[in-house]
């Protein structure tokens, strides 16, 4: 019988072995990946433009949220007609038209050497810098600005938190601050997305009278003369907390739009 079977081609050989053999197995296991690979491969590649236009949707979503647009049930796309885009050279304070505003990826240009620069000074710790920022307005009935809302995002604990701070026009008083995407720890960090602390922000102030950023998160209570800068500390997340309120404070600076929003103030831009 071994001299049959030696006789026989290697495919024949290899069937005539038993199903529960190691070649067998091993088969099996290589080709059920392989159909399970290209399965998944297939669904990522058909399900990527879903994902992309369900991004934009959610980006939007936020930014009529923050702006106090959102209602449950709304056509977002429509509501966000309300909202105009625009580009701001950060180093110039001014509007830009050098890239087209609503297909803007300012995260993307972050990470390009040729449309972002080094940090030196960091304490935001987001390491490069689009010289191009988005920012969104809104106009009332006779075309003059009612609010400002301004991309911010920097490190808090576990991961670099992005989200909107909307403004009234004046470039000073904070009407909301919102994140739309971290991956801070549930319970605690991730309490910036809490409605309740949400809820402290709008009212406070960004500058002082001086035109010094004098917002802060910190814990305690503050000073009368101060409690119109003061937002509490998140309880039991300091790191997130301290992470928050440098990013406010770098994207609030002189670094970020301070420039953009005295011009604006001036109207300069």
């Amino acid at each position: 019988m071994p001299e049959a079977n030696e006789s026989l081609s290697p495919w024949a050989r290899f069937k005539a072995l038993p199903v529960d053999s190691t070649p067998k197995t091993i088969l099996v296991a290589v080709g059920l990946c392989l159909f399970c690979s290209m399965i998944v491969s297939g669904a990522a590649v058909m399900l990527k433009p879903i994902q992309e236009q369900n991004k934009v949707l959610d980006k939007k979503r936020n930014i009529l949220q923050v702006a106090g647009l959102f209602k449950d049930g709304v056509d977002i796309d429509e509501a966000f007609k309300a909202i105009e885009p625009r580009l701001v050279d950060i180093a110039e304070g001014k509007f830009s038209d050098a890239e087209d505003a609503a297909s803007y990826d300012q995260r993307a240009a972050a990470k390009d050497p040729a449309r972002s620069i080094t940090l030196e000074q960091d304490p935001a710790s987001i390491k490069r810098q689009a010289k191009l920022a988005s920012v969104y307005l809104i106009r009332d009935g006779e075309g003059q600005i009612e609010k400002i809302i301004l991309p911010v995002h920097g490190y808090g604990l576990w991961s670099t938190l992005y989200g909107f701070i909307a403004l009234k026009a004046d470039g000073n008083e904070i009407t909301g601050l919102q994140f739309y995407s971290h991956a801070e720890t549930p319970g605690l960090g991730a309490e910036v997305d809490n409605p309740a602390w949400r809820g402290m922000w709008p009212g406070k102030k960004v500058f002082a009278d001086d035109g010094a950023v004098a917002i802060t998160v910190a814990k305690g209570i503050p000073s009368a003369d101060k409690a119109q800068y003061h937002v509490d500390a998140l309880a039991g997340a300091t790191l997130t907390s301290r992470g928050v309120d440098n990013l406010v404070r770098f994207w609030m600076g002189e670094q970020g739009f301070k420039r953009f929003l005295d011009n604006l103030k001036a109207g300069a831009v």
